[in-house]
């Protein structure tokens, strides 16, 4: 390779392997990958297993260490902490006073958290009067006193400590003077609920010794090979943040397995408008991309509800491994035992020629299963039936793809339960995958009404080993567009490459200001900053909830400002015109272009239904927001646009807001406003006064000058 090239590292910790992806920081290209089994028994733990596959794609690629100027890894060290209950018992140190003390103490008895139904953090109390001329003595007392009842971390808490985190900041330092791991409870979140933030904080204290100790090891690790880059880690809503971070607030890291892959399908697919689907061997995870964001909801542990931004992922028992249910010797389900899980080798990646005279026969994987599906062979082989093999005799995976297997082994292996069935090999392999379709479609299905998705812009992006064997049928099933993701068995580990630094801020507020917003705002920008993200690269949404007096800004950036186009080459108008057509499922002269600021289109579809016996006639336009790359940035069902320049653009953005703000008994509402500057969108659709709009656009355009040529965009609320 080019002795000039910059590259981008991405590790992924798995149960079982570590992964790494060598990635071309100017066009996100992958170089190269590398394998090694996860070190769980070493000595320094994971650690070991991120060097030695780090070593390995550097040397392969002739990588030298001045040529890295991003790395990061996705772990599931703090996800498997909770599954197995290796967590520490924790001290709430609870600061109050008078009647405010006494409802406090209340709301910050924890007492034991549930894991599993074996498991829980276990978590005891001391309270300590504020106000007191022995305040500092009582605060290490208390500290001592945990420490002695075998609390290994320590967490702060105090009502509205939010608004007034001194005591809760004395408290952590002289934890930190006593060598005792703490966290506090406004470090964790920013909004009011005293309960909910101590209990947020006690997960987030539970894992903080062995998060430390790992991430002290990996960070040493990474010096050692002579890398000067600063270490980023994975977090659970698709960003990444230092591992100084990490030491303070390790919680952020839980769940962030499936947040890898959606980071891939972001940013090496550029998927603006669909769901991903990441295909195991056991599970299919599934989560929802809206306008090039993901989808973040707060995470559950125990049952109960945490402060935990994380990606809102949800699981299918559904991978490539899984075996068919039996019923009397006929298919019944698909799913949820794997293979693995039988200990049996697939049919479909075993050689045809060992697949002799098989008779089906079933198995219990687990004590109360029901049966599932395997061939017992003439030569006393035996071969499970898998989705893969399925998927490979229905003719869903391709030449070449990562699930591909043999598939007249996978023919001869399901005969027997066809003949049972009377019906061709090809039809009850068709019959398993429609059950398996059946299980994933009501998860897409759910997240395409909660997101308010349209389904015919809606797009199916598969990703990991599997992909094949779930996504291209279930696209079918469904009627969606649907494809693979490049290199989609490696997906996460090109994810945790790509991604960028993520920080979001939350802060309950009722009726708030401008200045209040645009706190809001600077906090979450100097979260980013403070992370590791260049300023120059960070940009804002904001947004306000006024069901729950919350305000919420999310800040993403990268590490570098890079110097060349993330992609090779700028398409012709033509080629773009032909994309968006694609993406409206209509022909390309239907598609109008409304604006053109040189590195953005906004281009549109005028569509016109017809309704109530044709009385009526409801006219929308469906709106792409797309780049001079081809890459479509934003996208809805019934858009506005307004060209603009930098010298009129607060005249035409008030006038398109007065125009399409709608009235009714509950008051006015908004368009979802977005402005196109450059190649930036500044995202506006969160705020709800006109106000706000106009201040958060002055602050994101201070450095536009009268010539710029822009464009607004409004949208209906619910778009």
């Amino acid at each position: 390779m080019g002795r000039n090239m910059k590259v981008r590292i991405g590790i992924d910790v798995g149960g079982t392997f570590t992964d790494a992806a060598l990635i071309d920081n100017d066009t996100f290209e992958l170089i190269g990958t590398a394998k090694i089994p996860t070190t769980h028994s070493s000595k320094a733990g994971v650690a070991e297993g991120i060097i030695q596959v780090l070593k390995r794609v550097m040397e392969e690629h002739s990588i030298r260490p001045e040529d890295v100027v991003f790395i990061s890894h996705g772990t599931t060290q703090a996800t498997n902490a909770l599954l197995e209950g290796d967590v520490v018992k924790v001290g709430v140190v609870t600061i109050g006073k008078g009647l405010e003390g006494t409802k406090s103490k209340s709301d910050t008895n924890m007492g034991d958290i549930p894991l599993t139904e074996t498991k829980a953090i276990h978590s005891v109390n001391e309270y300590v009067e504020r106000d007191t001329a022995d305040f500092s003595e009582r605060i290490a007392k208390a500290i001592l006193s945990l420490r002695d009842n075998g609390c290994a971390a320590i967490v702060a808490a105090e009502a509205f400590s939010v608004d007034h985190p001194e005591n809760e900041m004395q408290a952590a330092a002289a934890c930190a003077g006593l060598g005792v791991a703490a966290t506090t409870t406004n470090e964790i979140s920013k909004l009011y609920g005293l309960k909910v933030r101590t209990r947020t904080a006690v997960v987030n204290a539970s894992i903080m010794p062995k998060m430390l100790e790992a991430a002290n090891m990996t960070e040493e690790s990474i010096i050692n090979a002579g890398i000067r880059t600063p270490l980023m880690v994975m977090r659970c809503d698709g960003g990444v943040m230092t591992v100084e971070e990490v030491r303070k607030r390790p919680i952020l890291t839980i769940l962030s397995g499936p947040a890898a892959g959606v980071a891939g399908a972001l940013m090496y697919e550029k998927l603006t408008h669909g769901i991903f689907l990441e295909v195991g061997g056991t599970s299919t995870d599934i989560s929802c991309i809206r306008d090039g964001r993901v989808m973040i909801r707060y995470a559950e542990v125990g049952g109960h509800k945490t402060y935990l931004n994380s990606l809102d992922v949800r699981t299918v028992g559904i991978g490539g491994g899984s075996m068919m249910q039996l019923e009397d010797g006929k298919l019944k389900d698909v799913g949820p035992r794997s293979v693995h899980i039988a200990g049996l080798p697939y049919e479909v990646y075993s050689p045809a020629e060992e697949i002799v005279d098989p008779v089906l026969e079933a198995v219990r994987p687990m004590e109360g299963d029901p049966e599932y599906a395997y061939v017992r062979c003439a030569n006393g082989r035996a071969y499970a039936l898998s989705l893969s093999g399925a998927a490979n005799i229905a003719g869903y995976v391709p030449e070449g793809d990562y699930a591909r297997g043999d598939i007249e082994a996978a023919r001869r292996a399901w005969k027997p339960l066809a003949d049972n069935m009377g019906i061709s090999v090809e039809e009850a392999a068709r019959r398993a995958l429609e059950l398996s379709a059946g299980k994933n479609a009501r998860v897409v299905k759910a997240l395409i009404e909660d997101y308010q998705l349209d389904p015919r812009t809606v797009t199916l992006v598969g990703g990991g080993g599997g992909a094949s064997s779930v996504v291209p049928h279930l696209a079918e099933h469904l009627g969606l567009k649907g494809r693979n993701a490049r290199n989609a068995p490696v997906i996460s580990t090109i994810g945790v490459a790509l991604a960028m630094i993520r920080d979001t801020v939350e802060r309950t507020i009722a009726n708030p200001t401008q200045e209040d917003i645009l706190m809001v705002r600077r906090e979450a920008e100097e979260r980013a900053v403070k992370a590791g993200a260049n300023p120059e690269t960070v940009e804002i949404s904001v947004e306000v909830d006024a069901t729950q007096n919350m305000v919420r800004a999310i800040a993403i950036g990268t590490t570098e400002l890079r110097s060349k186009d993330l992609t090779k080459r700028i398409l012709p108008k033509e080629e773009i015109v032909a994309k968006v057509a694609d993406t409206l499922n209509t022909g390309t002269e239907d598609i109008r272009v409304t604006a053109d600021i040189g590195t953005m289109y906004a281009m549109q579809k005028r569509e016109v239904r017809k309704r109530f016996f044709g009385l009526l006639r409801n006219v929308t336009a469906p709106t792409c927001i797309v780049d001079n790359e081809g890459i479509i940035r934003l996208q809805k069902s019934n858009g506005h646009v307004f060209p603009c320049q930098g010298r009129n653009w607060k005249d035409v953005l008030v006038r398109a807001m007065s125009d399409l703000t709608e009235y009714n008994d509950g008051g006015k509402t908004l368009p979802n406003v977005y402005m196109v500057f450059g190649k930036r969108i500044i995202d506006l659709s969160g705020l709800i006064d006109e106000n706000h709009v106009l201040s958060l656009a002055d602050v994101e355009l201070a450095a536009a000058r009268p010539d710029d040529e822009m464009i607004v965009l409004c949208s209906d609320r619910t778009d």
